[in-house]
């Protein structure tokens, strides 16, 4: 098999197990551009209290520290909208947390994807990668030609918008690689001025310190007094999607097909009182093995209560 035709067989076998989007890049080392505008970034703080981000930056910086011997990363995009919402009255739960938490699901297929590629004779190796380890995956999918990043700090797919979750196949071999996106957010800042609570900023990056996300999912321990008030002025438990909500990209958007990320009847019906009522076991029944269990029953209750919702 050639190195163009193992590379399309790469991404017809991606589309196969699920995937929206398949695109393929050459592992280098990050530009200087990025390294300084992420560094930057971490020096005013706009992490919070992530502070795992800090870690391991030779790595972010350079895949080939992360994974020894890598020569390409294939980069995939799957699917997240609902194809039904919740109840309208209810406090509101993200988009991408409706269905089973994503990260085992996306490395499964990843790692089929890897056997499939070894199944045609050629002795490959690599490792499955979604939004666990520090691996710059939005900057990868542009450059694989999947997208590019907009002002809401989103990857947005041609036609398709950002609701996606991105996943990353390290290998090491060549293989033909995609021409990277261009911008194509133009002068258009609907996300920037639609955020409640001016975490998007037109030139340093997301400040997470004011992200409703941040605060509802990563944030650890009590609220302050101020980030108490941010919570109660909006009506959202666990994350946010205004940015993308408000993106004229998402107009394509179309509802996932993938079973594993539909939302239980259960979920889709509860109501304001149902969370006010919520208990541990109900939490495990409706959201065990969801995105839900990053923040947990404690801290969703720390959220409803600072929503008084």
């Amino acid at each position: 098999m050639t190195v163009a035709d193992l590379s399309h067989f790469i991404k017809d076998q991606a589309l196969a197990l699920g995937f929206e989007a398949c695109g393929i890049t050459k592992a280098t080392p990050l530009p200087e551009s990025e390294t300084v505008y992420f560094s930057s970034w971490l020096k005013q703080n706009f992490h919070a209290g992530m502070q795992y981000i800090e870690k391991n930056s030779d790595k972010r910086y350079n895949p080939c520290l992360l994974v020894g011997g890598c020569c390409s990363i294939v980069v995939v995009a799957m699917n997240y909208k609902p194809t039904e919402k919740q109840d309208p009255k209810a406090p509101k739960i993200a988009d991408f947390a409706y269905g089973k938490d994503y990260h085992s699901l996306i490395r499964t297929k990843l790692n089929v994807l890897l056997r499939l590629i070894n199944e045609q004779g050629q002795i490959v190796h690599g490792r499955a990668f979604t939004d666990s380890a520090p691996v710059a995956e939005r900057y990868w999918a542009m450059q694989s030609g999947l997208g590019w990043i907009g002002k809401n700090h989103q990857l947005i797919i041609p036609q398709k918008g950002s609701r996606y979750f991105l996943g990353e196949l390290m290998i090491d071999i060549e293989l033909d690689y995609d021409c990277p996106q261009t911008n194509h957010c133009g002068s258009c800042q609907r996300c920037i001025d639609a955020c409640p609570t001016c975490a998007l900023t037109k030139n340093s990056g997301l400040d997470a310190r004011r992200c409703l996300s941040y605060l509802t999912i990563e944030k650890h321990g009590d609220f302050s007094l101020q980030e108490a008030s941010t919570i109660e002025k909006n009506d959202w438990l666990f994350g946010c999607d205004i940015c993308q909500d408000v993106c004229p990209w998402n107009r394509f958007s179309k509802e996932s097909k993938i079973p594993e990320l539909q939302a239980k009847e259960e979920f889709l019906s509860m109501k304001k009182e149902d969370y006010k009522n919520l208990s541990e076991c109900d939490f495990k029944r409706i959201f065990g093995g969801t995105c839900l269990e990053r923040v947990g029953y404690k801290g969703l209750i720390r959220n409803l209560n600072a929503n008084k919702a």
